[in-house]
């Protein structure tokens, strides 16, 4: 079974956190996403998905061409920066 899930691992104000995404089909090398700043949801219920737990949920969006963007900010910002 192939899966489309993605295991990592963000810092939220300095909280390391899990976040279980289906990207995996997206980014076949894991090692891309390594050190990269996006954007994501905490602060939501812990969710069980395929017996990984996700503590928040990460923003992304599909181009034009059906390639998956991660959502992150255009310039550097301090970690914990809340988006509104």
């Amino acid at each position: 079974m192939e899966t489309k899930l993605e295991d990592g691992s963000v810092t939220s104000v300095l909280t390391p956190r899990q976040i279980v995404s289906g990207i995996a089909l997206h980014f076949p090398d894991p090692a891309v996403l390594v050190g990269k700043t996006c954007m994501f949801r905490d602060q939501l219920e812990p969710r069980i998905i395929r017996s990984f737990e996700s503590n928040g949920m990460l923003f992304a969006v599909f181009n034009s061409g059906r390639r998956v963007l991660i959502i992150g900010p255009n310039s550097t910002i301090p970690a914990g920066t809340l988006a509104k």
